[in-house]
């Protein structure tokens, strides 16, 4: 028995469209920003102790959303029209470990985190136009 291609198909996801989005990791990002002001904000130990392993837990979750993105997402076109793309992720991803979020309390690295965020998603959105 021979099979004989109808069609060609091609997809930019492993899902429906609509599956994607980097509001997810910004939801982290917040979530990181947020525990880091209430440990800044408290003199108690043991709360300090809980925003901390949250902070660390949610700075991870960044980090694996973000890998969605840029692993499954965008694709060589995207790469090609946004060659900044590979940088911003890159240095998203790092703001959200142990050198970032993951590794202190300054709530600036987690502004940075988040523009990071922005810019990304600036690109993203631009890419759902086309």
């Amino acid at each position: 028995m021979a099979f004989r291609l109808i069609a060609e198909v091609s997809a930019h996801c492993d899902l429906p469209c609509g599956v994607y989005d980097p509001a997810q990791a910004k939801i982290e990002a917040e979530s990181v920003k947020a525990c880091m002001e209430k440990y800044h904000g408290s003199d108690d130990a043991d709360f300090k102790a809980r925003a901390i392993s949250i902070k660390e837990e949610r700075s991870n979750m960044v980090k694996e959303h973000l890998w969605v993105l840029w692993t499954d997402y965008f694709k060589p076109p995207h790469f090609e029209k946004y060659p900044q793309l590979n940088g911003l992720f890159n240095e998203a991803t790092k703001l959200a470990g142990a050198g970032g979020t993951k590794g202190s309390t300054d709530v600036a690295v987690a502004d940075q985190l988040l523009g990071k965020i922005d810019e990304i998603s600036t690109i993203f959105w631009e890419t759902k136009k086309a």
